[in-house]
């Protein structure tokens, strides 16, 4: 298995887990599925098997609203997240429902406050929709559940962009190659984290 699919599905199961009944057994069957290549995933130009043509592209919004291109790496759809979700939900027959109900609580949401789909809506519009559940400390009860799907959403987007060639890349992740020195630790890690190597 290449070293980018055994990403995806380390990727997979911890956000399989965070889904209440989600099972070891459902997650085994997708692992074993990748390993002897009958479920190897397969991202760039994926047409959706879970999600309908809409959902698809709402999930395409959302996931760049989570992470824009910049300076540095493209968006979230261009490491090809949607389709590592899509391949996910495939895999994982109990994390579809919920994942499909956010998205169509997002929709109703949509059409009852302006009319329209959330892809249908202009930019000021979805930030805010977004804003009412992206916070999960801070919500409305009505809205708990548009705040549990996209704080999952939030989690697999991460998950399948940090675990894409892009990814990997704006990390500047090397895997196992020598170097010959070690400077230790950038100075503004150690700063995030509030320590400073005198402190050690």
């Amino acid at each position: 298995m290449k070293r980018r699919e055994s990403l995806k599905l380390i990727a997979a199961a911890s956000l399989a887990a965070a889904f209440p009944g989600c099972t070891v057994k459902e997650l085994d069957s997708a692992a074993a599925r990748v390993l002897n290549g009958s479920g190897t995933p397969e991202f760039e130009n994926r047409t959706p098997t879970v999600f309908s043509e809409l959902e698809y592209q709402t999930i395409h919004s959302l996931v760049d609203f989570i992470i824009p291109a910049d300076g540095k790496s493209g968006s979230a759809t261009d490491a090809e997240v949607p389709a590592f979700i899509d391949f996910l939900l495939g895999e994982v027959e109990s994390m579809r429902q919920p994942a499909r109900s956010g998205l169509a609580w997002i929709d109703t949401n949509c059409q009852e406050r302006y009319g329209h789909g959330f892809d249908s809506l202009d930019r000021l519009q979805q930030v805010e929709i977004l804003d009412t559940i992206a916070y999960p400390e801070d919500y409305l009860p009505e809205n708990k559940e548009g705040v549990e799907f996209f704080s999952w959403l939030r989690d697999a987007t991460a998950s399948g962009f940090w675990s894409s060639k892009m990814g990997v890349e704006d990390l500047g992740y090397s895997g196992n190659s020598p170097t010959g020195t070690w400077n230790g630790c950038p100075t503004e890690a150690m700063s995030h984290l509030g320590l400073a190597y005198e402190d050690i």
